[in-house]
């Protein structure tokens, strides 16, 4: 054997480096193949979510995106309402909270007074709740507490001179914001949504009672 036979040239090595190496990818090339298959089979399939409700009423022809659509803009609204309230808030320097629990004294106190238990109930509260918060406001100087003549172990609770000079004053920002908020209903739409609101407090709580139950059960 000359020379030339013994030893390999450099394009020769290259070739059979390369060889081998197609053939050693070979399996990883059918696997990529493959697996792509599933992927692009997987999203021609997409996931179709199974309906969240049962009840026909709140269905439209077996399917529930109208519902669902429903709760998105449920939580929006909420959202925003929660913008607005704390907006309201700040331009009297209380927390949103506190503005709610002294705009709902303010509708409710009449010429005596309002009890610490219908504010939390028109709040869906709890009497605690309003018990610590009023304190607060009272120490401001915006809440008047006194005591209740059919319960001695409640108070009586209205605005002070304060707060009505607060709210007069912001009843004309509250008023457009407002308009703006729930302009687009008319009449009819206005008497509906009051009344599909009344009943998703009601649904809503015995959801929130089984979400709780449910809770303490697992635990």
């Amino acid at each position: 054997m000359n020379k030339r036979t013994r030893e390999a040239s450099p394009g020769s090595a290259g070739q059979d480096y390369q060889a081998a190496s197609q053939v050693h990818n070979r399996p990883r090339a059918r696997l990529a193949r493959s697996e792509g298959s599933i992927a692009k089979g997987s999203r021609a399939s997409g996931y179709h979510v199974p309906a969240t409700v049962s009840l026909p009423a709140l269905l439209n022809r077996g399917s529930d995106r109208q519902f669902r659509l429903l709760v998105q803009d449920l939580l929006t609204v909420a959202r925003r309402l929660e913008v607005a309230r704390d907006y309201f808030g700040r331009r009297i320097n209380l927390s949103g909270p506190q503005y709610h629990l002294l705009m709902t004294v303010a509708q409710l106190q009449g010429t005596t007074g309002v009890s610490v238990g219908s504010v939390a109930q028109a709040m869906h509260v709890s009497s605690a709740f309003i018990t610590s918060e009023t304190g607060k406001l009272a120490e401001m100087g915006l809440l008047r507490k006194l005591p209740n003549p059919q319960d001695r172990r409640g108070a009586l609770l209205s605005l002070k001179h304060a707060a009505r000079v607060k709210m007069d004053q912001l009843i004309p920002e509250i008023r457009t914001v407002n308009d703006l908020f729930f302009g687009r209903l008319d009449t009819h739409s206005f008497s509906e949504l009051c009344a599909g609101a009344r009943a998703l407090v009601q649904g809503s709580r015995e959801a929130v009672h089984f979400a709780e139950r449910a809770k303490e059960s697992s635990l």
